[in-house]
């Protein structure tokens, strides 16, 4: 009996010591957001909201949040059809050199983050379309639409083949029956899928970073051009909009499809 109180209490304080690590950041950052100095500290000097109404104010960083917006938008957009398609065709069909393609699949994750922007600054340069947002969208898309692929094929593998011999029996062409069953029996993979490459996009910085210009930047370059000359409470507050952005994205993921969706995923 002592043998297994000891064991709780040690994974117990662990797994809270894991917790203080992973949540330290946010709780500072958090705290720093609304203090009523002028330089960032924690604990807070006082208690103040100055700080979210200078942001809801400054007409830059509004700008530069509605194309954080676009970008996430053109991402998730032409990753829809791109990584459903690719997902639903891994898990039902025998598709030649299928584990080659999943391997292939990591290599956004294996590459340098910094040596995949590049070559797309190239590409893109060559182009002659760096500055606009489309290509920061489609970027984003290729880096993080392994993601996509593995929330619709989680979807797609439960999906009963029998379903669709029947419907093909009944005389049902290949579109009815991809859009009335396969379709719907993958839509919780899309929506996970869709909302985690949205967040992504959100959130990415070195790829925006390198495609964007003065007149073009995203939120989190406008951070971190601002953090280059002196750190002020307010990039504590767009943090912590950030952070909130996340969290309803998440709150609406365990809401419409359950988390256990994306962690199958995996």
């Amino acid at each position: 009996m002592t043998g297994s109180l000891s064991k709780s209490i040690t994974i117990w304080a662990f797994v809270g010591l894991a917790l203080l690590m992973l949540s330290a950041p946010t709780i500072v950052v958090l705290g720093a957001s609304f203090t009523s100095g002028n330089i960032i500290t924690f604990p807070p000097d006082g208690f103040s909201l100055k700080w979210y109404g200078k942001i809801a104010a400054a007409s830059d960083l509004r700008q530069a949040f509605v194309r954080s917006l676009v970008v996430a938008a053109i991402c998730t957009l032409v990753a829809i059809p791109v990584g459903t398609l690719a997902g639903i065709a891994l898990a039902k069909y025998r598709v030649r050199f299928a584990r080659s393609i999943q391997i292939y699949l990591l290599l956004p994750f294996t590459v340098p983050l910094i040596g995949s922007g590049i070559g797309m600054m190239l590409v893109f340069g060559e182009m002659r379309v760096l500055g606009s947002l489309w290509p920061v969208g489609i970027a984003c898309a290729v880096i993080n639409l392994p993601f996509m692929i593995w929330a619709v094929t989680a979807s797609a593998s439960n999906l009963s083949p029998d379903l669709e011999l029947a419907a093909a029996n009944c005389g049902a062409p290949p579109l009815s029956r991809f859009l009335y069953i396969t379709l719907p029996a993958v839509l919780p993979g899309i929506i996970t899928g869709s909302l985690l490459m949205f967040i992504l996009a959100l959130n990415e910085f070195l790829v925006s970073l390198l495609l964007t210009d003065a007149r073009s930047v995203t939120l989190p370059v406008q951070i971190y051009n601002s953090i280059r000359s002196i750190i002020t409470p307010d990039l504590a507050a767009i943090s912590v909009v950030f952070i909130v952005s996340a969290a309803i994205a998440i709150a609406a993921l365990d809401r419409l499809v359950g988390l256990d969706i994306f962690l199958k995923s995996k």
